[in-house]
């Protein structure tokens, strides 16, 4: 799993790396090229670092102390110990839509963040079935290509971004005016790079494997001992996703989310979740109440 996991992050830096070279020539040409380059080897290297906390930020989390929260921080500690990991940083997050991810480069590095409104809507051991389940990311060694990809998505958006002025001004942001190569050239390349960064991103996000989150679920499953509650309490958020309520966080993070904070649009077409209806089956399989040869169906 570790191996694997190594495998696809190395592939999406790569990938990443690429994507700046080719941006940074499509703008500004050789120098471009060069600069971009650069940029991209010390965001490579940030990516890996540093990618929780940028997640954690974009998401809007806060560490909270245990005299804060302290039923919030004892259930992670007793979980943590369950799974044989660490205690992992407890963050919170101000939002009335109920949801919860973790990250972290590794089991030591681990954190968990949940909102507000996923500690009002589920009763304790739904709650303790979620945070299970994050737990089980962590074990699995899976938060970090969670992280990176979020990472990468964000650095997508933002170089979009770059080749939108690009375009606006009619000008190299690197290059000078007698190169060669600008002028309707830069231009034309930065409105290519607009159109495709947005694509190049929501594949990144499905590069993280769907697969992972039925993972996670019977990992939770069988740290808490009990795979109920965690199918109880993705019936409560995806009833609660279907009334239109959208999380207010950075698009790139959706893949970090036990249930996708976003609906419609371009994400309900490349989904990034398995459907919830299947995570439940799967879970009541495993509790023996449910055959697995019977047909999923929305709850």
């Amino acid at each position: 799993m570790q191996i694997w996991n190594t495998f696809k992050t190395t592939i999406l830096l790569a990938a990443l790396t690429g994507l700046f070279v080719v941006i940074g020539s499509a703008i500004g040409g050789q120098m471009g090229l060069i600069i971009a380059f650069g940029l991209a080897v010390a965001m490579n290297m940030g990516a890996w670092w540093f990618s929780d906390k940028l997640a954690l930020r974009m998401s809007g989390a806060r560490a909270v102390e245990p005299h804060e929260a302290p039923d919030l921080h004892r259930m992670v500690e007793q979980l943590a110990q369950q799974a044989n990991l660490p205690k992992p940083g407890v963050y919170l997050i101000d939002s009335e839509t109920p949801n919860a991810f973790a990250t972290g480069r590794s089991p030591s590095k681990g954190a968990v963040a949940v909102t507000t409104g996923i500690m009002r809507l589920l009763n304790r051991d739904e709650l303790a079935g979620v945070i299970a389940h994050e737990l089980a990311h962590i074990k699995h060694r899976d938060t970090l290509i969670a992280s990176v990809a979020a990472t990468i998505a964000g650095a997508i958006t933002m170089l979009a971004e770059m080749a939108t002025w690009a375009m606006i001004f009619g000008t190299s942001m690197f290059s000078s005016e007698e190169e060669e190569g600008g002028g309707w050239g830069e231009m034309l390349g930065g409105l290519v790079m607009i159109i495709l960064a947005p694509i190049a991103a929501v594949l990144i996000q499905m590069a993280i494997s769907r697969s992972r989150e039925f993972s996670a679920d019977a990992g939770g499953a069988r740290i808490l001992g009990n795979p109920l509650p965690l199918a109880s309490a993705l019936e409560k958020l995806e009833a609660y996703a279907q009334r239109g309520s959208t999380l207010e966080a950075n698009p790139a993070t959706s893949p970090l989310y036990i249930v996708n904070p976003f609906r419609g649009g371009i994400g309900g077409l490349f989904r990034t979740h398995p459907d919830t209806a299947e995570r439940v089956k799967r879970l009541r399989v495993m509790a023996g109440i449910e055959s697995a040869w019977a047909p999923s169906s929305a709850r």
